[in-house]
C-alpha cells in the first residue's frame, strides 16, 4: 500500500516547484494570457531547475533522478497550480527526453539526449493530437509505412507545443492498422522535406503556449529514425504517464482556482457579512474541495500503479477523466462565486475556466 506521506525528497521537489511557481509563474501569468506569449526569460530560468530531465541518466549527461510518476504528479500539480499554460511550458522536453529514456536505442540517446542536458533551453517536443472530430490516439490517422528502406510518414498533426522554434519533433504515427500496439514514434528534424511547421494556433486557453500545427505530407526517415528501432515502444505506458500528467495538471488548476474563490468570499462582503457565511456559497466551496481531493487520490493512485510496473491503463484513464471534469466544475463554481467580477479579465478565474475547458484535448502534451 502506497504512503500519503512524502518523502524527504519529495518535500524537497514540492517546495522547489512552490517556491518557483509563486516567483516565477503566478505572477506572470495573467499578462503572459494576455499578450499570447511567454514571460521573457521564462524558459531560461525553468531550465535551470532541471525538473523536466532529471529522470536522464548520469551517464548521459542527466541527473540520474529515479523516474516516479508519484513523484512527478506532485511536481505536476504545483507548477500547475501556478498557472497551467507556464507549467506545460516549461515541461515540454521531457516529451521527448522520457520516450528517449525509456526506449530509445544507444544511437538515438546519443544523438539526442545531449540537447536535452545541454546549459540552454532544448528545441524538441512532441506531436501527437490531429485536427479530426474523430480523432483517437488508438486509431491514429497519421500513418507511417515502410517502403524502400525507409519509413514515409504523412498525417497532420495540431496542439504540438512550443512547435514554432523547435528543431527536433517526436512524432507519433499508427504503424499498420488501429490499436495502441501500433502507434510508433519517429524522430523527425525541422528541415525534413514534405514537414510543414504551420503558425501558432489561437486557442481558447493555452494562450501562452506556442502550439502550432504540422503536415506531413510523404516525409522520408531512416529506419533508425523509429523510437527504440526494432523494438519500438509501449504507447499504452506513454499514454498512462501522459495521463497521469494532464490529471495531475487539472488537480493544480482546480486548486487555485478554489484557493482564489475561498480567499474572495472571506473578503467580499454583502449585506454587511462575508458572502462565505452565506449557505449556497459555502456549500458550492465545500463541494469543490471535496472533488479536488478526489481528482488528487486517482491520481495518486494511478501514479503509484505506474511506478509499480503496471501499464494502469484504467487507472490513469478514470483518473484522467475525472479530473477533466472535476477541474472544469470547479473552475466554473470559481467564477460563480466571484459574481459578475468573476467575468472580468482582470481576475483570473476566467483565465482558468478557459484553460480548464481544454484539458480533454491535451493528449500527449505532458508526462512525468
Amino acid at each position: 500500500m502506497y504512503s500519503f506521506d512524502p518523502t524527504d525528497e519529495q518535500k524537497l521537489i514540492i517546495q522547489t516547484a512552490r517556491d518557483f511557481a509563486a516567483k516565477h509563474i503566478r505572477p506572470y501569468a495573467h499578462d503572459s494570457d494576455e499578450k499570447s506569449d511567454l514571460p521573457e526569460g521564462f524558459l531560461a530560468a525553468s531550465w535551470e531547475l532541471g525538473l523536466a530531465t532529471g529522470a536522464i541518466p548520469e551517464s548521459l549527461g542527466g541527473a540520474g533522478i529515479p523516474r516516479s510518476a508519484v513523484t512527478g504528479a506532485l511536481l505536476v500539480e504545483e507548477l500547475a497550480c501556478g498557472d497551467l499554460p507556464l507549467a506545460m511550458a516549461m515541461l515540454v522536453p521531457a516529451l521527448v527526453a522520457y520516450p528517449l529514456v525509456d526506449y530509445g536505442s544507444e544511437l538515438q540517446k546519443g544523438q539526442i539526449l545531449p540537447l536535452l542536458t545541454a546549459t540552454s533551453f532544448p528545441r524538441v517536443t512532441a506531436a501527437l493530437v490531429e485536427p479530426s472530430m474523430n480523432y483517437d490516439a488508438a486509431d491514429l490517422a497519421t500513418h507511417a509505412e515502410s517502403a524502400g528502406g525507409q519509413y514515409v510518414i504523412s498525417g497532420h498533426k495540431c496542439l504540438v507545443p512550443l512547435g514554432t522554434a523547435a528543431e527536433t519533433f517526436l512524432i507519433y504515427a499508427a504503424e499498420g492498422g488501429a490499436g495502441l500496439d501500433n502507434v510508433q514514434a519517429f524522430i523527425v528534424p525541422r528541415g525534413a522535406r514534405g514537414l510543414t511547421v504551420g503558425e501558432k494556433e489561437k486557442n481558447m486557453g493555452l494562450r501562452a503556449v506556442d502550439s502550432v500545427e504540422l503536415v506531413l505530407d510523404s516525409v522520408h526517415v531512416p529506419p533508425s529514425s523509429r523510437l527504440g528501432e526494432t523494438k519500438g515502444i509501449d504507447f499504452a505506458r506513454v499514454m498512462s504517464y501522459s495521463r497521469v500528467a494532464i490529471a495531475a495538471m487539472g488537480v493544480g488548476l482546480a486548486r487555485a482556482a478554489y484557493d482564489y474563490a475561498r480567499e474572495y468570499a472571506k473578503e467580499r462582503k454583502a449585506f454587511g457579512e462575508p458572502i462565505a457565511s452565506r449557505q449556497a456559497i459555502a456549500f458550492m466551496l465545500a463541494e469543490m474541495a471535496v472533488e479536488i481531493d478526489a481528482a488528487r487520490l486517482l491520481v495518486w493512485e494511478a501514479a503509484w500503479q505506474l511506478d509499480k510496473g503496471k501499464t494502469a491503463t484504467e487507472e490513469t484513464y478514470l483518473a484522467r477523466m475525472y479530473s477533466d471534469a472535476m477541474a472544469l466544475k470547479v473552475t466554473d463554481n470559481a467564477v460563480q462565486v466571484l459574481g459578475g467580477h468573476g467575468y472580468i479579465r482582470d481576475n483570473p478565474v476566467e483565465a482558468w475556466l478557459r484553460h480548464a475547458r481544454g484539458l480533454s484535448t491535451f493528449d500527449g502534451m505532458a508526462t512525468v
